[in-house]
């Protein structure tokens, strides 16, 4: 009889982790719709990437180490940036928490599982250090649109953190990131009506 294996009972839990836990949300967003919407920027990146400047990555791949990238946080929760870069020592101590946390989910899979999912889990491999660039911008871009959405709905308590996430992407340096603001970006501020 196989073992029974707790991570994807484990990973539905996303739904459960709170974002933006020391901002005034006028609506919450869990673990779950970042990680969707973080995959679907990604893949857009790198669409751009391999079709605007003649790139060849997969992908693919980028949306699934999106889907995965905040998997950690099942354990950790979810650590303000404010706290988690406030100095040296606290990001490097918080960086093992994720080490151990990205340990502690592959334990939970089948033995046959858990090369592949560690390699998702804590991006590893040439190819996937590429792609991890365009899913840090993504990131970043997806914290960018839920500071409009917020600012959009009056609240103006995300205006400080709209400027420095922006300020974080324009340091990225990242044509593809460039060509999302452009193209993309614009329509989050619209209304439903406004984007016909």
């Amino acid at each position: 009889m196989a073992q029974q294996s707790h991570f994807y009972a484990m990973l539905s839990r996303m739904k459960y982790i709170n974002r933006w836990g020391l901002m005034n949300n006028t609506r919450y967003e869990n673990l779950s719709e970042h990680s969707l919407q973080v995959a679907m920027i990604a893949h857009c990146l790198v669409l751009i990437h391999n079709k605007r400047f003649g790139g060849n990555l997969n992908g693919e791949r980028a949306a699934l180490l999106a889907i995965y990238h905040d998997a950690t946080e099942i354990i950790t929760g979810d650590m303000p940036t404010p706290i988690k870069y406030f100095n040296p020592d606290i990001k490097n101590a918080y960086k093992d928490i994720e080490t151990q946390a990205a340990n502690k989910l592959t334990s939970m899979l089948p033995d046959d599982f858990k090369e592949e999912m560690e390699q998702i889990i804590k991006i590893s491999g040439s190819d996937d250090e590429k792609l991890k660039l365009f899913v840090k911008a993504a990131d970043k871009l997806s914290a960018l649109i839920k500071c409009i959405e917020e600012i959009k709905m009056g609240n103006t308590e995300f205006e400080k953190a709209k400027e420095s996430t922006k300020n974080a992407l324009d340091k990225m340096n990242i044509p593809e990131v460039k060509v999302f603001e452009q193209e993309f970006l614009p329509s989050f501020y619209l209304t439903l009506d406004d984007q016909d």
